[in-house]
C-alpha cells in the first residue's frame, strides 16, 4: 500500500473479510472478521477464556467472532437487538462488537429462541466468549 495511493482496502469472501487501511502517512493497520462457525470436533475447549457453562443441554452458546467491545443496543436512544425470548433467523444481527473503532454488526449463526445473554452493555469480550444462549 505505501508504493501506491491506496489509503484503504477491503476483501470480502464467503467466510472473510479483511480490511486493511492506511492512516495518513503512518504505518499500516489490519483488521480482519471471521464469521462464528460451528464448533468442530477436537477443537482446543480449553483455550475458551471465560468459564461460562452452557445453561441448557439443547442450547448453542454463540461465541465472539472478535475481541473487542459488546453492545446490545444499534445506540443507546435505541432498543437492543434482541431479548431474551426473542426469536432469531440465521443471519439476523444480535449485537455490536467495537474492534479497533470499527463497529461490527454480529450475525446469527442459527435460527432459535435467545434463552440467555451472557454479557453486558460495553463490556471487553474476547474471542470465543460466550455471548448468547440460542435454543
Amino acid at each position: 500500500m505505501q508504493k501506491s495511493d491506496l489509503t484503504d482496502l477491503e476483501i470480502e469472501t464467503q467466510d472473510l473479510k479483511l480490511r486493511l487501511g492506511r492512516p495518513g502517512a503512518g504505518g499500516v493497520v489490519s483488521h480482519a472478521i471471521l464469521p462464528q462457525a460451528v464448533p468442530q470436533p477436537g477443537a482446543l475447549p480449553a483455550a475458551q477464556p471465560s468459564p461460562v457453562q452452557p445453561s441448557a443441554d439443547s442450547s448453542n452458546n454463540f461465541k465472539s467472532p472478535m475481541v473487542g467491545t459488546f453492545y446490545r443496543k444499534p445506540s443507546p436512544d435505541d432498543a437492543a437487538f434482541v431479548q431474551v425470548g426473542d426469536q432469531v433467523n440465521k443471519g439476523d444481527i444480535l449485537c455490536i462488537i467495537e474492534a479497533m473503532k470499527v463497529m461490527n454488526e454480529i450475525q446469527a449463526d442459527v435460527s432459535g429462541e435467545v434463552t440467555e445473554i451472557m454479557a453486558d452493555d460495553g463490556d471487553s469480550v474476547e474471542y470465543g466468549q460466550p455471548l448468547f444462549s440460542i435454543k
